[in-house]
């Protein structure tokens, strides 16, 4: 039997304003409202909007159809900035009780990496966030770029979560398979690997022409899946929910792909769907999987560099961090919301190098006209952040 695992990661960061040297100290509204409110609108009626239609009769006309998603904070709250709309077609779909829907950081943040504190306060922020908006008590978790080490599925499990998922990345599986569960070492905490050549077939390649096996079709897909039955236990296929009108647009036939794909799969007597949490316990881990270093989804390294990788990256996110002390001993909530706020991983990528001539994917709704430009604004907002903190503190 092979187990099909649909996941969908839901997230718009909200994007900053240009901010020079001569703004310090004089105005302190970061965020780029018009940006993100043009941004969201736009990615609602090609994305969020159509797919929540198709995914609702999808669950109708399908009993066996299974799906699960993960909303960061931040898109949450755009919703209900921007969009009410989005956010109960959402929690319709919720409501059917076939949608799983998982726990990540509020922030969408790296906060793992630089404050354990930090990270267990959002996942707590999170997790009532969702209980509020979905009368849902996720038990699965999802962190940040599908960042992950032994160390931090340890951590998720001391925080009450049965599973937590990674990146399915070749340089750590070696010669096993993705298509089995997992066990953290040391721990009793099960870890789920994404299939990343079968998401990315979709995610990426699905409407490059010059990819050998395009087009791609819910029929041809169904049978790659399906080949699997008898070397795994279940297919894991992770990817953003954009990828469904906004990265593959309406004309390259996305929709109608998804609308045949729960067919297609189902033809073969073996498959069924499953969420992550049916997934735990449905099958026993076959080993212990060791992930000493982090991993995660991003570019062929699978490592931190998009977000870490320069010393640009690694500076603001020292500054960054170095703030949480004083801005949470002020007692200032706005402060710390946009503190918090700062910490989008997003805000990072923006800053990387490696790809920037030629790498798309970092320049996705990005404001910025370079990396050093988005650095640059990122600092001077740090600087005023930090001086208003100060004020506060002497206060």
């Amino acid at each position: 039997m092979v187990s099909i695992c649909l996941y969908f990661q839901v997230h718009q960061p909200y994007r900053l304003k240009q901010y020079s040297v001569f703004d310090i100290g004089k105005r302190s509204n970061y965020f780029n409202e018009g940006k993100n409110r043009a941004v969201l609108s736009r990615v609602a009626r090609k994305c969020y909007l159509p797919t929540n239609k198709i995914m609702l009769s999808l669950l109708e006309k399908h009993p066996e159809f299974r799906i699960s998603y993960s909303f960061s904070g931040v898109i949450l709250d755009q919703f209900s900035e921007y969009a009410p709309e989005v956010l109960e077609s959402f929690q319709e779909l919720v409501r059917t009780r076939r949608v799983e829907v998982l726990d990540e950081t509020y922030n969408h943040s790296l906060a793992f990496l630089y404050s354990k504190k930090e990270f267990a306060d959002q996942v707590r922020l999170h997790r009532r966030k969702i209980r509020k908006l979905f009368k849902y008590s996720p038990t699965v978790f999802r962190n940040t770029e599908l960042i992950y080490s032994n160390e931090l599925g340890k951590e998720v499990e001391r925080l009450g979560y049965k599973a937590v998922l990674a990146e399915g990345a070749d340089h750590v599986l070696g010669w096993r398979s993705p298509n089995f569960i997992y066990s953290v070492p040391g721990s009793k905490m099960k870890l789920l690997l994404k299939n990343y050549r079968l998401s990315d077939d979709i995610a990426f390649r699905f409407s490059n022409r010059g990819w050998k096996e395009w087009p791609l079709t819910a029929e041809k897909f169904g049978s790659w899946v399906s080949a699997i039955n008898g070397s795994g236990n279940c297919v894991n296929l992770f990817m953003d929910y954009e990828t469904f009108g906004e990265h593959q647009w309406p004309e390259t036939g996305i929709f109608n792909f998804l609308k045949k794909m729960p067919e297609e799969l189902s033809k073969h007597p073996d498959n069924d769907f499953k969420t992550p949490s049916q997934l735990v316990r449905s099958y026993k881990p076959v080993a212990d999987l060791d992930m000493p270093y982090m991993v995660s989804w991003a570019d062929l390294e699978r490592d931190l560099s998009a977000w870490t990788g320069n010393d640009m990256q690694r500076a603001a996110l020292q500054k960054l961090y170095e703030l949480e002390e004083p801005i949470k001993n002020s007692g200032d909530k706005a402060l710390l919301k946009e503190w918090r706020r700062l910490q989008c991983s997003d805000l990072f990528y923006y800053m990387c190098t490696k790809w920037f001539s030629d790498g798309d994917v970092h320049k996705y709704f990005n404001p910025h006209d370079s990396p050093y430009e988005a650095f640059i604004t990122f600092m001077n907002i740090l600087k005023d952040l930090t001086q208003r903190t100060a004020m506060k503190v002497v206060a």
